[in-house]
């Protein structure tokens, strides 16, 4: 999806014009793919344009740093000011939000050491990440011939940009044979994750979802649909799934930041229950969507409204 540029963009403390947030091209991620970033969305709701989950985020986005010793040079408190800061002198009223941490350019070598810590900040409107259609119709989605990263090599829990290569091989593969996305399996056969999303299964009435121990990423939409799963009296199963649990599933569904909830309808061509979108998936994703448009009590304290006040500048 090709971006709907911004104004500006926040780079190491500035804001800078859109055109102009550049980088060296010896800067070591790139070559190294030193790199951690988050996905986060700013919803417009019924009270004004709130972000979902600021803090959680932030707090992932260091905890991705600590594991990849890259020291950030500001703190959580000025990371999630710089994000309100920068929807508002973008004037945005829901949006998709891109904090990156990169190593940047001093030296090239194996060893980041040296190499300065920078980090940008950009935000733009975009929508549904499956498609417009997905979140009620379902998409198709493939099991991938790529596994996803054995634990002790890539650190599944930090949210690196080196990581995502393997993501884009799932997804590749999956567009180019038909599909709309693709699941990866650990490097023991059980489902991990899609390229970008977390993964349920309902069974007899039963959420089940692999755990951490699968090669996926704590996603926060992840551990939002769990709450309210447990609001609604639904049981949720945090454990491995064999490949076939897929094909016999009453439901599935993948959940993110960018893909939201979206049910899946059909898997490697066989039709999931029904073939669409199941009545717990929708449940959940019918209370999701309302509590990011305000519309029901804010009983986590998940939203961060973008108050009016001055913004930074550059």
């Amino acid at each position: 999806m090709a971006f709907q540029e911004c104004d500006k963009i926040w780079m190491s403390g500035k804001l800078v014009d859109w055109k102009d947030a550049k980088v060296h091209v010896l800067s070591h991620a790139l070559h190294y793919g030193s790199a951690i970033f988050e996905g986060q969305r700013c919803y417009n709701t019924k009270h004004g344009p709130a972000c979902f989950r600021l803090s959680d985020h932030t707090d992932r986005l260091f905890n991705s740093a600590k594991i990849y010793r890259m020291k950030i040079p500001f703190t959580k408190d000025e990371i999630n000011q710089a994000i309100l800061d920068l929807i508002r002198v973008n004037n945005l009223d829901s949006c998709y939000i891109r904090p990156l941490v990169y190593r940047g350019y001093n030296q090239l070598g194996v060893n980041p050491a040296g190499c300065p810590i920078e980090v940008a900040i950009a935000v733009w409107s975009w929508g549904a990440y499956l498609g417009p259609e997905a979140l009620e119709q379902g998409v198709d989605v493939c099991v991938s011939s790529w596994n996803r990263a054995a634990p002790n090599t890539f650190p599944a829990l930090a949210k690196a940009g080196a990581n995502y290569m393997s993501s884009q091989l799932i997804k590749m593969e999956a567009i180019a044979n038909g599909f709309v996305e693709g699941i990866g399996l650990d490097t023991r056969g059980h489902v991990s994750e899609g390229s970008g999303e977390n993964i349920f299964i309902v069974r007899n009435g039963v959420l089940v979802t692999p755990s951490f121990g699968s090669s996926v990423l704590s996603g926060l939409t992840r551990d939002s649909v769990i709450n309210f799963a447990h609001e609604m009296g639904i049981e949720v199963l945090e454990e491995d799934i064999p490949r076939e649990a897929l094909y016999i599933a009453d439901e599935v569904f993948f959940t993110g930041s960018a893909a939201e909830v979206t049910p899946i309808r059909s898997i490697d061509r066989i039709p999931i229950g029904s073939g669409s979108r199941g009545p717990i998936t929708k449940k959940l994703q019918d209370h999701f969507f309302k509590y990011l448009a305000g519309e029901i009590e804010d009983k986590y304290g998940w939203m961060t409204y973008v108050k009016k006040k001055q913004p930074v500048t550059a």
